[in-house]
């Protein structure tokens, strides 16, 4: 018989890549992965006419990068770039 395997399991590392990209000690890896949570749902729910598809995080030191794909990357960009600064002081009083 033939063993049932998670698709998304498979494909990481091979086709996909992960979400997220940083690493934690064990006293720091809890509250940056609710960080993490809450940025992404912040982001889905903040950007949803603009159609997100995923939302990759990254993390070096004190910085965070975070690449998001979208279907109209007008509606985040905005007039002048004002909704992605908007966005990004958003953020920056999120975390």
């Amino acid at each position: 018989m033939g063993q049932k395997v998670n698709p998304h399991g498979l494909r990481i590392g091979i086709i996909k890549d992960w979400d997220t990209k940083w690493y934690a000690n064990g006293s720091n890896f809890s509250g940056l992965l609710i960080e993490d949570v809450k940025v992404r749902k912040f982001i889905k729910k903040k950007l949803y006419a603009a159609g997100v598809d995923r939302v990759e995080i990254e993390r070096a030191a004190n910085k965070i990068k975070i690449n998001v794909n979208t279907a109209k990357p007008g509606l985040v960009i905005g007039k002048n770039g004002t909704g992605i600064e908007e966005l990004r002081k958003q953020i920056e009083s999120m975390t």
